[in-house]
């Protein structure tokens, strides 16, 4: 074919070397997200984000009334007006917002994201761009996240408003999206009169609560191809704060003006939940989990994961330079369960003696393994064994140099052997610990 259109073929030649240095254009701006023309106090922002490691997510609103999950107008299906008069009960009098900022403390966590609205489209928040929220349209009568913002900032804690732009409620979230097709609302709607009520509510959010760590939206995967007005957005949010971030849980690779990569229910890359991109870009990255299988509150879900697993999931997330936002449900009254609070003192307990070489980390040099991960802070390199029993453990070749190895915390020397190909290093004693941690330096 290259005799009788020779045209032809070189113009294919030409599309390949374009498209293939277009390919190449987009990944190096997505790794040049991290730095290019960010402001210092986003640059500033995300490297405390990177360093904190460790938050709690906060799923809690009219929903956990009915005990079934935060999905529960949707999967029942709940008409508004029924929905709206549940939310006209809602009514959590043991809400306490020093308790809900002492245990997050307690655990290690460095800071909250809650849900200010999620799907259900009930604010919990005051707001004046809707009456259906919760100072106004409950007997509760009080701005919880106003508590939990003043709370937080007392104990040293940042707050993140999770903000869901998915919305079962109102009129104007129209033409639908994948879901919300059964609760009742007129079939017609002003979509750009919808994004203004998203606008003028985070508005309200980045000025009425003091400084904030950041928004974390939710539920564009309903209308991924609708115009978000993502632009304005985004830069109303850096223009009222210029220190948020940006959180979008879109399960995309990463897009201009965000500020954090998260992944829902996994980790970076791994996509086992089936609906994460595998693409990891140049940003900080965050993985979300629930603690049991529900993200609201959900009377029957005693599926609790153990402090162990819990444990593992932050270290192996800390292996890939991410951050572990850690769920709890808080039940209708405003209380935490029990099984919830459990777990977060007794990994605040671990975190306590451990949180050495997990805090201000970064992925080290290792890449993920079957038995663990590493860690790295400076020149000193954190070997994470969560799974081997056997008292030696052979690592690949960590670059050039002597290495010389301590176990941590308690600094006991341990015996290296050294070869070509890598590095032999003897365990510390307590295979049944959830982490044996060996910290490696040069000599």
């Amino acid at each position: 074919m290259s005799r009788i259109y020779p045209g032809l073929l070189e113009d294919a030649r030409r599309t390949v070397q374009f498209e293939a240095i277009l390919h190449a254009l987009v990944v190096l701006f997505v790794l040049a997200q991290g730095r290019d023309s960010v402001p210092a106090e986003r640059l500033a922002s995300r490297e405390w984000y990177r360093d904190a490691k460790f938050g709690m997510f906060v799923h809690w609103g009219v929903y956990s009334l009915l005990g079934q999950g935060e999905w529960v107008m949707q999967n029942r299906p709940i008409a508004v007006s029924d929905y709206e008069w549940l939310a006209a009960t809602f009514n959590p009098v043991k809400f306490d917002a020093r308790a809900w900022v002492s245990l997050a403390k307690a655990a290690g966590m460095r800071y909250i994201t809650i849900t200010s609205r999620h799907h259900d489209g009930f604010s919990m928040f005051a707001t004046r761009a809707t009456r259906y929220n919760i100072v106004d349209w409950t007997p509760f009568q009080r701005d919880p996240l106003k508590e939990l913002a003043d709370e937080c900032r007392r104990q040293g804690l940042k707050l993140f408003f999770y903000y869901s732009q998915l919305d079962w409620h109102h009129s104007d979230y129209w033409p639908r999206g994948s879901t919300g097709h059964n609760t009742g609302r007129p079939e017609s709607g002003d979509w750009n009169r919808y994004l203004d009520f998203l606008d003028a509510q985070l508005t309200e959010l980045l000025t009425n609560y003091g400084a904030v760590g950041g928004i974390w939206f939710d539920g564009m995967w309903d209308k991924p191809n609708a115009e978000w007005r993502l632009p304005q957005t985004y830069a109303l949010i850096h223009r009222l704060q210029p220190g948020a971030l940006i959180v979008p849980n879109h399960h995309q690779a990463p897009l201009p003006g965000e500020d954090v990569q998260t992944f829902e229910q996994d980790l970076p890359g791994a996509n086992t939940a089936g609906f994460n991109t595998r693409t990891i870009g140049g940003l900080p990255l965050e993985t979300s989990l629930t603690m049991n299988d529900s993200w609201g509150f959900n009377l029957t879900d005693h599926h609790y994961k153990s402090t162990r697993e819990l444990i593992h999931y932050l270290v192996r997330a800390a292996g890939v330079g991410a951050n572990l936002l850690l769920n709890i449900g808080p039940r209708p009254d405003g209380t935490i369960p029990p099984e919830a609070e459990e777990r977060l003192r007794e990994i605040g307990q671990w975190l306590a003696t451990n949180g050495g070489a997990i805090y201000a980390t970064r992925a080290g040099p290792i890449a993920p393994r079957s038995w663990g991960v590493t860690t790295q802070r400076g020149d000193t390199v954190f070997v994470h064994v969560l799974d081997w029993s056997d008292p030696t453990l052979a690592l690949p070749s960590l670059g050039g140099g002597r290495w010389k190895a301590k176990s941590w915390p308690d600094g006991k020397v341990l015996q290296v052997m050294q070869a070509a190909g890598g590095v032999t290093i003897t365990l510390p004693a307590g295979g049944e610990t959830a982490d044996r941690i060996v910290a490696l330096t040069h000599r």
